[in-house]
């Protein structure tokens, strides 16, 4: 069963005069530093790594419920906080300053999950554990993975869209463009192992990208290649792996005079997704319960940094080693589940979503 959510944004209210910058390190305290713990005995110091900031649930959702979830069970552990701007090699920086300031647990969400090995070889080395966030490390074993279902996600994404296709008779009348994410991040290879899982034989994909940094304009500079290349009313329908890809390539298909747009994909459950959703510019994206995946790594966290070793649900092979894992359920979202799913849980208030020319859509479906 899915954790209910609460409203986020208080969670990030109250916890933002205790945080500094996104970029380089940022140290974050409760309590006393390092002291006070359990029978006595030191707080753990926890090290949480996050690999960029152009998605906005990074600095918006997991950094708050994770450091909010780290305070609730252990008042005086010590945080420090990290993001990479998407730059490897900052990333590096942050991760051996962390350990050099005595970080007893690191959290990675690595910008290049493939490239990070030597990094978590340091930590072992110092006896420090290392829970992958949301993208699985290969090249090496580490203490445990926390993320969701990937290849069901591209699978999601994929049904979805055929559905739509099927629904409105294009889908053996021309092609579909898909935009991939980045090949630095092993989700990606996951997510469009899915997606061609369900779409391979049944429609025809023209043109396909893998997306540098997953660069919502990177992405528009995508679309607009596939438009020139395949020609306008060929185009039926879009599997973008994330929302804010999603947005490149809508800006790009408006930009050549679609209207509508064809039905297009996402992932994350962005604002302006959820809002591009209900106005029918977007067809669907894939919510992910990140409250859930953000709370079990920082129990994860706690436990380990005080020496504890949870049993995990399951276990991911990367390529080296078979890591203990937790994976959570993704859930696809179209218009008519946007109230039962994301307004429910509290991702975001009404008030935040039927705002301008989203009002008249948010009645439609019944959100108010």
């Amino acid at each position: 069963m899915r954790a209910k959510w609460f409203a986020v944004p208080l969670v990030a209210a109250a916890l933002a005069t205790g945080c500094g910058a996104s970029t380089g390190t940022t140290t974050s305290t409760t309590g006393q530093a390092g002291t006070g713990g359990e029978n006595g005995e030191k707080a753990p110091t926890i090290a949480l790594f996050l690999p960029e900031s152009k998605t906005t649930r990074y600095e918006s959702f997991d950094r708050p419920l994770f450091e909010a979830k780290v305070k609730s069970l252990c008042p005086d552990c010590r945080l420090l906080y990290s993001n990479a701007d998407q730059d490897a090699a900052k990333q590096q920086q942050q991760v051996e300053a962390a350990l050099t300031q005595g970080a007893d647990v690191l959290v990675l969400d690595a910008v290049d999950a493939a490239a990070v090995a030597p990094l978590v070889n340091q930590a072992k080395q110092k006896k420090v554990p290392v829970i992958a966030y949301d993208r699985l490390i290969s090249g090496i074993g580490y203490d445990y993975f926390v993320s969701f279902d990937n290849v069901r996600v591209g699978e999601m994404q994929g049904q979805a869209l055929l559905d739509a296709l099927t629904k409105n008779g294009t889908a053996a009348k021309g092609q579909i463009v898909m935009i991939n994410g980045a090949t630095t991040d092993p989700s990606s290879a996951d997510y469009k192992k899915g997606a061609h899982n369900v779409l391979d034989g049944k429609v025809k994909i023209g043109r396909e990208f893998d997306t540098p940094d997953w660069s919502p304009d990177k992405a528009q500079q995508e679309m607009e290649q596939a438009v020139t290349a395949l020609g306008r009313d060929q185009i039926v329908g879009v599997l973008s792996a994330n929302d804010g890809m999603a947005g490149g390539a809508i800006a790009a298909m408006k930009r050549a005079g679609y209207n509508p747009t064809p039905p297009i994909t996402g992932q994350d459950a962005e604002l302006a997704a959820v809002q591009r959703i209900l106005t029918g510019e977007q067809y669907m994206t894939i919510y992910l319960d990140i409250r859930s995946e953000a709370e079990k790594s920082a129990e994860l966290a706690v436990a380990v940094g005080r020496g504890e070793k949870p049993a995990a649900a399951t276990t991911v092979n990367n390529g080296t080693a078979d890591i203990p894992a937790f994976l959570l359920d993704p859930i696809a979202v179209t218009a008519d589940k946007v109230k039962d799913t994301i307004v429910k849980d509290g991702f975001y208030k009404a008030a935040d979503i039927c705002k301008g020319e989203t009002a008249a859509a948010c009645a439609k479906a019944g959100i108010s």
